[in-house]
C-alpha cells in the first residue's frame, strides 16, 4: 500500500468499520432511490421535500425553514422546487417575508400517501428488521452523538441542523 503522507491513520479494525458504513450507507440509499424512482416516479429529494411538507401542521413551511430542514443551500432548493412545481408537487406562495412559502399540493399529498408506505416497508425490511430493537436503540444513540459532535464543532460551513 502507497500512502502519500505519514499521519494518524486508521487502524485495520476502524477503517474495515468505517469502509462497511460507508458501503452500507451507498447501497441502502440506492436501492431506496431507485424503487422510488421505478415505482412512483419521484427522486429521493422529491421524497425528502414532500416528507417535510406533509408532516408540517399546515402542509406548508418557509423557503429558510425548508432548507433548514434538507440540509440543502439556497440555490439548490430554489432549483429543486422549481422543477416540482412544474410537475404539479408543490406551489411556492408569496408571503410577507422575503421568503417564499412552499406549500405542498393535492398531487404532492397524492403521491406521498402512495409511495410512503412502501418505501417505509423497504426501510424496514433492509434496516429497521436487519438490527432488531435493541441495536437499533443503540443506533439511533449513536447517531444522535455523531451528529452532536459535529455540531459542536461546527460554523458557518456546516449544514444547518448540526450547528449548536
Amino acid at each position: 500500500m502507497v500512502l502519500v503522507s505519514k499521519g494518524p491513520w486508521l487502524d485495520d479494525d476502524e477503517q474495515k468499520a468505517w469502509r462497511s458504513y460507508l458501503l452500507m450507507n451507498r447501497t441502502l440509499e440506492t436501492h431506496l432511490e431507485r424503487h422510488l424512482q421505478r415505482d412512483f416516479g419521484l427522486s429521493k429529494s422529491d421524497f425528502e421535500i414532500l416528507v417535510n411538507l406533509s408532516e408540517s401542521e399546515s402542509g406548508r413551511m418557509r423557503a429558510f425553514e425548508l432548507s433548514r430542514a434538507t440540509q440543502w443551500e439556497k440555490s439548490r432548493l430554489s432549483h429543486h422546487l422549481t422543477r416540482m412545481e412544474k410537475r404539479g408537487l408543490v406551489r411556492k406562495e408569496a408571503c410577507e417575508s422575503r421568503y417564499p412559502e412552499i406549500a405542498i399540493t393535492e398531487e404532492g399529498l397524492a403521491a406521498i400517501k402512495e409511495c410512503a408506505p412502501a418505501q417505509a416497508a423497504r426501510v424496514r425490511e433492509f434496516f429497521v428488521d436487519v438490527f432488531g430493537p435493541d441495536r437499533l436503540a443503540v443506533l439511533g444513540e449513536v447517531a444522535d452523538e455523531i451528529v452532536g459532535t459535529i455540531g459542536k464543532h461546527c460554523e458557518t460551513d456546516c449544514p444547518l441542523e448540526t450547528r449548536s
